[in-house]
């Protein structure tokens, strides 16, 4: 069984059973700005660009983390590392939390929105 350590703001980290908690959404990007793949997996091994996460886990009884991680290439950009999440109860508002995880992480506008995007369509 995988096991996975999660940061979360404010409050002691958490370990999960990752079978028990599967990705319900997920967004991911970096900070290059071109468009040669090539150059950008150069740049990645190099750590010369930051590279930008956006997580949302849901256990079956309806308790959901949503966390992120900002690892920053601090010596190309400037940017430090900065992780953090939060444990939400079953009926909790996720997309809120995905906003609000993301903007304190630093992450991007358009990764936070993708995030939103990923989640499981709302029957109506």
């Amino acid at each position: 069984m995988k096991t996975r350590t999660i940061t979360l703001t404010d409050r002691t980290p958490v370990r999960i059973a990752e079978d028990a908690w599967p990705l319900v959404a997920e967004a991911t990007d970096n900070s290059f700005a071109g468009n040669d793949y090539g150059r950008l997996r150069q740049a990645l091994a190099r750590n010369e660009v930051d590279t930008y996460s956006l997580r949302v886990r849901q256990h079956a009884d309806g308790r959901t983390l949503v966390y992120g991680v900002l690892c920053g290439a601090t010596v190309w950009t400037g940017t430090t590392d900065h992780r953090g999440g939060e444990l939400l109860p079953d009926g909790s508002d996720i997309p809120a939390a995905i906003r609000r995880v993301g903007e304190e992480c630093g992450l991007p506008d358009h990764v936070i929105r993708e995030c939103i995007a990923d989640l499981p369509a709302e029957e109506i």
